[in-house]
């Protein structure tokens, strides 16, 4: 995994953990990768990781379970899913909107493209 400069290293794993979570790699009620394994894996300070592992479980994506370890929740992908939604509406679309209005492009041509892209996503 590559890291940015723009975000928190730790808020990147967190969405990292989101990804994997999202794509059903790691399973409602799944356990997943303790902090250690993580770090190394990411090649990052296991402080990092378990600051990820605490802000997941603030957000009820995770959970601990004594002497076990973290484990998915099992309502985590809609709790992600409702969380990713607010920031994109929030912070990405303005964005996106702008770029649309400068570069002259019309919603119609976008929807054409993103029925496309949906189709490619069913058949993949």
């Amino acid at each position: 995994m590559e890291f940015n400069h723009t975000q928190a290293i730790y808020l990147q794993i967190a969405d990292y953990v989101c990804d994997q979570v999202q794509l059903q790699h790691w399973l409602p009620d799944g356990k997943v990768p303790s902090v250690r394994e993580l770090a190394v894996s990411l090649e990052v300070n296991p402080n990092t990781v378990m600051r990820s592992y605490e802000y997941l479980q603030q957000q009820g994506i995770i959970y601990t379970k004594r002497g076990m370890g973290y484990f998915v929740s099992e309502d985590a992908i809609k709790k992600i899913t409702v969380i990713r939604k607010e920031l994109f509406l929030q912070e990405e679309l303005p964005q996106f909107f702008r770029r649309m209005f400068l570069l002259g492009i019309e919603l119609d041509e976008l929807k054409a493209r993103y029925e496309k892209y949906k189709q490619r996503q069913v058949k993949a």
